[in-house]
């Protein structure tokens, strides 16, 4: 009888021969060759320095497509031709271990900076890729219509696309940096993740030589507009809305929340900063309903819908806090990672209301010159109670949210600050 999986298995959760053996990682070097490869390959038991499995959330769909024998067990990506389309060049936060932890700085120049180890027949995948796209949304072209956004053939189309640069992003979590992000010791962070995955990875608790996590979660999307190597020169104006997933909104324009029209303002900000020199930066993080999951989201819509009085402002938090027993699980603490990738040190227009996404950002000592709130002719009508209850938390809310306008009439305005 034929078997679909080899009788011996290798098991990699104890130190010994395998540790012995794993190619070097020094997180936060800042030369390729001192730092090494993230290597989390299946194929690479002896070489492996990575907890985990490339892909991320997508690595079960590999264990199936083998499992069905869709795919070669021993399938190794080319890489020919798939290198950045644009550089993210290296910059001092990739030197520097405590400002990136979630991500792998060189994940995109792995065929670049590591070819020799990949010629030597180690099994290094990208956990970054970078690309170009034209993107196409009706709000845009409303935009056009409305004389809010002009056209300007380099950034805006005149058939309401827009030229971007974007990046995929899985994440790499360097466990002992995360830890001290978050004020907890390494153990109890490695224990936790342990438990509350289902012993998913016991190497978390037998292999403390291993320091990086590839976690079976979504990652996030970078999307620029305007010259990408102007974001690391000074003067350069930025505009940067940081958006959480929200199918239903961002989607299927769902008017229970504000997600969708936000997304659009902030690509509003973006195309007006980048036709005036500067450069826009949407980055879009995996984390639907706060990261507590879409199941856990609608069961608090209909929680707040069925309520005693209705859907209320001054119920909207404690809602979610009776399903989940938290409030919001995005842990922003982790935010301001991409940013350091990509060598932000100011946001000369934020477009968000969340103070706790701000504070983020500046506890990782990113400078907000402006904050700038949703209009208020884009929240839906049925959003209004997101809105309240959010001001009432604490929320950003300036007396009169900027609009397009305001934004046409910085045109004469430095654009160095």
């Amino acid at each position: 009888m034929e078997h679909a999986i080899p009788r011996h298995i290798r098991l990699t959760s104890h130190p010994g021969s395998a540790g012995q053996t794993a190619m070097a990682l020094c997180w936060g070097a800042a030369d390729p060759a001192r730092r090494g490869p993230v290597v989390a390959s299946p194929a690479e038991p002896s070489r492996r320095n990575a907890i985990g499995s490339y892909s991320g959330a997508y690595g079960l769909y590999r264990a199936l497509a083998i499992a069905t024998k869709a795919l070669a067990r021993d399938h190794r990506p080319d890489l020919t031709d798939t290198a950045p389309v644009a550089l993210i060049a290296p910059n001092p936060q990739w030197g520097d271990p405590t400002k990136i932890v979630s991500l792998d700085p060189w994940g995109h120049l792995v065929g670049e900076v590591f070819a020799e180890t990949i010629a030597a027949g180690i099994d290094v995948r990208p956990t970054i890729a970078v690309t170009t796209a034209h993107i196409a949304m009706p709000e845009i072209r409303e935009r056009i219509g409305e004389g809010d956004l002009i056209p300007d053939g380099r950034v805006l189309l005149d058939n309401g696309e827009i030229r971007v640069t974007k990046a995929a992003i899985d994440p790499v979590w360097y466990l002992p940096g995360l830890a001290t992000r978050f004020g907890v010791r390494e153990s109890e962070l490695r224990r936790c993740l342990f438990e509350e995955t289902g012993g998913m990875f016991p190497e978390l608790v037998t292999r403390p030589d291993l320091e990086v996590l590839l976690p079976p979660i979504g990652g996030a999307t970078v999307y620029l507009f305007g010259e990408v190597d102007r974001i690391a020169v000074a003067g350069t104006v930025i505009a940067c809305r940081v958006h959480d997933e929200c199918n239903g909104s961002d989607v299927f324009g769902s008017d229970i929340c504000t997600c969708r029209p936000y997304l659009v303002h902030g690509i509003e900000v973006c195309v007006a900063t980048a036709q005036q020199g500067g450069v826009g930066i949407i980055v879009y993080n995996r984390k639907e309903g706060r990261a507590l999951g879409e199941v856990t989201k609608f069961l608090v819509y209909n929680a707040r819908k069925r309520q005693v009085g209705g859907d209320r402002a001054d119920t909207y938090f404690r809602r979610t806090e009776c399903v989940a027993g938290v409030q919001d699980l995005r842990f922003q603490e982790l935010m301001p990672d991409v940013l350091h990738w990509l060598g932000v040190r100011r946001i000369d227009r934020w477009v968000s209301m969340s103070n706790i996404k701000r504070s983020a950002l500046e506890a990782q000592g990113i400078e907000i010159v402006e904050q700038m709130a949703i209009p208020e002719r884009l929240v839906p009508l049925d959003a209004s109670v997101e809105i309240e209850a959010k001001k009432a938390a604490g929320y950003f809310n300036p007396s009169g949210a900027a609009d397009m306008t305001q934004l046409h009439n910085v045109k004469g305005r430095a654009l160095g600050k």
